[in-house]
């Protein structure tokens, strides 16, 4: 036996019950009773009438089993080391005063500040080549090119 579903109120229609109305463009839609029928002609909006399969789904009426809300598991927070770093000196660094910080960072800012100006010395000593007083003449010029007009 198969049942038909009403079109308009979502209800069940057995054989030899309902009506079938048959649109322009060739849709299908079954009523129950003349009620449901009238209404759909009407134009009436099925969601917003009470009795109707589809407002009662809308607005979550008879739901028989109270389905318990998923629990969403908490995000746990856990520290680890990173590459340049194992937890230890991560933590340690965090619990650095601002003072003892300000001093690291000045202490490096020095070192970095001397190796430069050995850097710099060290690139000053040796002194260019002697320039040779020959005029200098271009690859062109050597191959005999336009050069020498």
């Amino acid at each position: 036996m198969k049942l038909e579903i009403d079109s308009f109120s979502g209800y069940r229609i057995y054989p030899s019950k309902g009506k079938l109305f048959v649109r322009g463009d060739s849709k299908i839609f079954r009523f129950a009773s003349s009620k449901n029928s009238s209404l759909f002609l009407q134009r009436k909006n099925p969601r917003k009438i009470a009795w109707t399969q589809v407002y009662r789904r809308m607005h979550k009426k008879g739901l028989t089993e109270e389905v318990a809300k998923k629990r969403s598991r908490r995000t746990v927070k856990h520290q680890r080391g990173i590459v340049g770093a194992d937890l230890a000196t991560i933590a340690a660094r965090r619990n650095q005063t601002a003072a003892v910080r300000s001093q690291a960072r000045i202490a490096a800012i020095q070192k970095a500040k001397t190796e430069k100006k050995e850097k710099e010395s060290k690139k000053a000593k040796p002194a260019r080549a002697p320039v040779s007083t020959v005029p200098k003449v271009s690859k062109q010029q050597m191959k005999g090119g336009k050069g020498g007009r």
